[in-house]
């Protein structure tokens, strides 16, 4: 997972990669797509990942199941992170530099 996606996003390019490997005739149970998501989580998301591993059993827990519980977990995220504001551009002047109308102000 790219640190800058979300599970939507994460999950969609997880499903391409399911989907080719199916072509190729490789296929892998339930528990084996959950772990790989899972080992795949940025580590903003490792406490929820360790709550995930610990509370339900990994054998049975569906990736659809598991897709529920990191966007419940995202939703939560986003509403208590702070809007990013965006980076103020500083412009280069064409006119007098600091240095220049220091010296102007303090009568040099």
């Amino acid at each position: 997972m790219k640190d800058d996606e979300n599970i939507d996003g994460m999950y969609s390019r997880f499903q391409t990669l399911v989907s080719g490997l199916q072509i190729l005739k490789k296929s892998y149970v339930s528990f084996d797509h959950a772990n790989k998501i899972l080992r795949s989580i940025s580590a903003r998301w490792r406490p929820e990942v360790t709550a995930i591993e610990e509370v339900k059993d990994l054998n049975t827990l569906s990736v659809e199941d598991l897709i529920s519980y990191l966007k419940c977990h995202e939703i939560g995220l986003n509403e208590h992170e702070p809007a990013r504001k965006p980076k103020p551009i500083a412009l280069k002047s064409k006119g007098k530099s600091s240095q220049a109308l220091k010296a102007e102000l303090m009568g040099n």
